[in-house]
């Protein structure tokens, strides 16, 4: 492997910290620098995130360790097919809502906050990458905290005392989650004392029946599940994507949800392994039918909100069920599905964030009620709406309904009819809440009074949304490019290691 290529691991880690660093050096000088050296640093880490899938899809796996020392002495960075394909799309989704933040960071955040605001906003990113390619699970522990502590601040930050609220709340039902999180490493160290994921899960199969084993697993699965607003533990929500900033709630809904649920599944199928959960400690049939309780309620308690930015908080909520249904399943296909679903949520709700932010930058407005005639001065951010709308509602051939198609054939698979039909009616119920914010941007009536002047969001807010609207097609249409690592990915995890 070429010497450079063997470094991206650690400086995927380091060069983020540098650049959080440069970020408040050159914002004591003027805080119009700070923007320039976040975009520049994520770009950088996007670009080493492909070159490290590409390394990891034609060389194997990556073992990188700190300092030299190898596990269990040193820490170890792990890159798979899994997580290095995670990677990609937490830093994609990363740098668009970089680019987005440029205009849009100023809807919400004071002239005064805009330099501890990049400094934290690139803290976040590096967390993020740390939970993403640890092969320690104590280190996974924390960068999850890198990662709430930072997301803590940021939804704190706005201009109002709601988001102030909101953060709080979320700050205590984080800390909560933590605290389930480190006991339950803690439990997997006195059974096994180890903390490496791949030594974890070699030797955890022979303290399989021991009492600690089953509780570190309950600890851990409630604790991730608080951290990714799984039903009925999803109370921070609503309110930290809603009152947070705009580039907050896009950051926090495309990336941050997505890394903790990659969390849950590696340490369910990668420490834990299929055998555990389907034989051992059979737990799959209880989240399935959680995941389906979740499908449908988010569903409904979106079609109950006037507020988009709650109204996509509680779809949400739906759309994590759609994961975990994977999980509850946890057969090849279904798991493709899951983490295709990962992507295709990322993309989706990014697009659907951003144009809320966007109406919000241009007319003022949040209620779903007063968009009426919103096309008519926002062509392309409405275009973009219905396109992601369509995909969340799984309309062929979008990105949505590949990854609902792979669930369903999953659940088939697996004889869960039953299953399968919650799945179908999650859409359903998806249609009703995104078709009535489509019918009445393009068929209520325009009144000139209830908006501001001015067609479109700047371009640089506009350009990212385009590109997630014509993603959520692409990547329907070219599935098999992205099948083509997740179905790599997939084996691995319901091969345990």
């Amino acid at each position: 492997m070429n010497a450079v290529i063997a470094q991206l691991p650690v400086l995927i880690l380091v060069v983020p910290i540098v650049g959080a660093l440069l970020i408040l050096l050159a914002g004591k000088v003027n805080r119009n620098f700070s923007y320039p050296v976040t975009l520049a640093t994520i770009s950088f880490q996007f670009a080493a995130s492909l070159i490290l899938l590409s390394a990891v899809m034609t060389g194997g796996t990556i073992h990188y360790y700190l300092g030299g020392w190898p596990p269990p002495m040193g820490i170890e960075l792990v890159l798979d097919a899994f997580n290095s394909f995670v990677l990609v799309v937490i830093l994609a989704m990363a740098l668009l809502t970089a680019v987005w933040a440029r205009q849009g960071a100023a809807l919400d955040i004071p002239p005064e906050k805009t330099v501890p605001f990049f400094v934290v906003f690139q803290l976040l990113v590096t967390g993020l990458c740390g939970m993403t390619i640890t092969g320690d699970i104590f280190n996974l522990y924390v960068f999850v905290e890198i990662t709430s502590i930072a997301a803590y601040v940021l939804v704190a930050s706005g201009r109002g005392a709601r988001s102030l609220i909101a953060g709080f709340n979320y700050l205590v039902l984080g800390s909560i989650a933590a605290g389930f999180i480190v006991l339950g490493i803690g439990y997997l160290y006195v059974a096994t004392g180890t903390l490496n994921m791949g030594e974890l899960a070699a030797m955890l199969p022979a303290s399989y029946g021991l009492a600690t084993v089953h509780a570190a697993f309950l600890f851990l699965m409630i604790g991730f599940s608080i951290k990714v607003a799984f039903f009925p533990l999803h109370l921070w929500l609503p309110d930290a994507y809603t009152e947070s900033p705009a580039v907050v709630t896009i950051l926090i809904a495309t990336a941050t949800s997505k890394v903790t649920a990659y969390a849950m599944i590696r340490v369910i199928f990668s420490v834990f392994t299929p055998q555990y959960i389907t034989e051992s400690f059979p737990v799959t049939e209880v989240i399935l039918i959680i995941a389906a309780i979740a499908i449908i309620a988010g569903a409904v308690l979106a079609i109950a909100q006037d507020n988009l930015k709650r109204m996509l908080a509680y779809s949400s909520i739906s759309q994590m069920g759609y994961i975990m249904f994977a999980i509850g399943i946890a057969n090849q296909i279904a798991l493709e599905g899951g983490l295709l679903h990962i992507m295709a949520h990322a993309v989706m709700k990014g697009c659907l964030f951003m144009v809320a932010g966007m109406i919000i930058y241009r007319t003022g407005i949040t209620g779903i009620h007063q968009m009426s005639g919103l096309s008519r001065t926002m062509p392309l951010t409405c275009a973009a709406f219905a396109l992601a709308g369509a995909s969340m509602i799984g309309i062929p051939p979008t990105i949505g309904f590949m990854s609902k198609y792979y669930l369903v054939l999953g659940a088939v698979e697996a004889g869960q009819y039953l299953a399968a039909a919650v799945l179908l009616i999650g859409s359903l119920l998806a249609a009703v809440y995104i078709w009535r914010v489509i019918e009445i941007m393009y068929f209520g009536d325009h009144h000139e009074g209830a908006l501001h002047s001015g067609p479109e969001a700047p371009l640089s807010m506009l350009v990212p949304v385009l590109i997630l609207a014509a993603s959520c097609l692409l990547l329907g249409l070219f599935v098999d490019i992205p099948l083509e690592i997740i179905g790599p990915a997939v084996t691995l995890l319901l091969g345990g290691s």
